[in-house]
């Protein structure tokens, strides 16, 4: 039997091993979970909601120990881990206070004695979740899809494994029944096993276009319904009469959150040439100025990148760019400490064909382009394979919304940073997939939207 391990990144010392289950396993689990399933949707809708409200409930009371699990197993600074916990918790109450509205039928005016549209679970969502928010990608899945009376099997990262976990165990304590939410441990191989497993009613991955790619061949071949949200090179524009005090300290907080380790951070700052050279100085400033360090300590900032190999691949990222013409104008170095540490790293003079501008960066590194007027920037922030968010900061508020407009993206925020929201839907186009989560359009995704027409 295979087995994975978690490490704490701050350290590189192992954290805990997990057996991965095996072909008996995943078989007994499925089964569990269909039966399961059918009991869970079959409750009224209430009674459904009151368990969410105690888990919304539980993530509040455990908040200190949950946020310091994952500060250990992937880095997430103390600070923040405690804020998503706090976000899980917001997401299972508003499914919890909406979903009622949410899942009532829809009746459409005909000749007909009553016709409309009724909401109707699918049945098991297969969750392969990734490591950078361990529990908050996870909540934004299970709130609606348990709302709405699916059952959910939740494939953690293997570095976090231990929040996947933690999260069935939190559930079930608040009175989820056991298989209606349920993690198991896989490889990859495995998965494929699972998707393609007739039990199984619809997929959602939240990963790499790589495994974007990959679930989606396979959930097409035994078609399945999927959602996909991957990654993004998320632009950060800044135009000439954007107050520059605001836009910086956004942006940094836009671009390092998370040690730089989030989808829809800013990643390519595009600034209009009147300000350039002011916002690289107060955006460099303001990038010394953050604490790296342990992640478990209040002060710090940035932790360490989750996974050695991700460190590897931002070092290239950085020394192609830099070979390629950019200009290093603080960080790029690895501190000489244990751990999978990275300096906060600046680099301008950017171009369009270098691999901060073409690859997502998925660390502690701004990549700065100089915009020579509007029009440019908008082709600067659009000329990426990616389209997940974007922000565009600007004095102006009209043409601030026209460019928001404007933007090849799924989420654009004007004068804000682009962040996840249980009130309005979150997913991305291109390269960044597709499908929505969160809102009603993210609960609709795993309903089967059936015509009924009463004569």
């Amino acid at each position: 039997m295979n087995s994975i391990a978690t490490i704490n990144p701050a350290t590189g010392e192992p954290i805990a091993r997990y057996d991965c289950a095996d072909d008996a396993q995943i078989g007994a689990t499925l089964e569990r979970m269909r039966r399961a399933q059918r009991e869970w949707a079959a409750r009224p809708v209430g009674e459904r909601l009151e368990p969410l409200t105690r888990l919304a409930n539980l993530f509040l009371a455990r908040r200190d120990e949950l946020a310091r699990l994952m500060t250990r197993e992937m880095g997430k600074p103390i600070t923040q881990a405690r804020a998503e916990v706090e976000k899980c918790a917001g997401a299972f109450r508003y499914y919890a206070e909406q979903a009622p509205v949410l899942l009532a039928d829809k009746p459409v005016q005909t000749n007909a004695a009553w016709s409309g549209v009724v909401y109707q679970p699918l049945g098991i969502v297969f969750a392969i979740m990734p490591w950078n928010f361990p529990f908050w990608q996870a909540a934004r899945f299970a709130a609606p899809a348990l709302a709405a009376g699916n059952a959910g099997l939740l494939k953690p990262a293997p570095s976090t494994t231990g929040c996947g976990l933690a999260l069935v165990r939190l559930a079930q304590e608040a009175g989820i029944p056991p298989g209606v939410l349920t993690t198991l441990v896989l490889d990859n191989d495995y998965a494929a096993r699972v998707i393609a497993d007739s039990r199984i009613a619809a997929i959602t991955l939240t990963g790499s276009e790589r495994a974007g790619r990959a679930v989606a061949r396979v959930a097409g071949e035994n078609l399945k319904k999927c959602v996909l949200e991957l990654g993004g090179s998320d632009p950060f524009v800044v135009l000439a009469d954007a107050d520059l005090e605001r836009a910086v300290q956004v942006a940094v907080s836009a671009r390092f959150q998370n040690t730089g380790q989030s989808c829809i951070a800013a990643k390519r700052f595009i600034i209009e040439a009147p300000v350039y050279e002011e916002f690289v100085a107060r955006f460099v400033a303001a990038s010394k100025a953050l604490e790296l360090g342990d992640p478990a300590a209040e002060a710090t900032d940035l932790g360490p990148l989750a996974r050695d190999d991700l460190r590897l691949t931002l070092a290239r990222q950085v020394q192609s760019s830099l070979d390629a013409g950019a200009r290093l104008v603080t960080g790029g170095g690895i501190p000489a400490r244990p751990g999978y540490y990275y300096e906060p790293t600046v680099l301008d003079g950017v171009r369009s064909g270098m691999a901060v501008a073409t690859e997502e960066v998925f660390g502690p590194v701004a990549a700065i382009f100089r915009a020579t007027d509007r029009a440019a920037a908008l082709a600067l922030a659009n000329s990426t394979s990616y389209g997940l968010g974007g922000s565009v900061w600007t004095a102006d508020r009209e043409a601030g919304e026209r460019f928001a407009r404007g933007l090849a993206s799924g989420l654009a925020f004007v004068n804000e940073m682009v962040q996840s929201d249980p009130r309005l839907p979150f997913g991305g186009i291109k390269h960044s997939g597709f499908g929505r989560e969160l809102a009603t359009e993210g609960l609709r995704e795993f309903l089967n939207l059936k015509t009924l027409w009463i004569s």
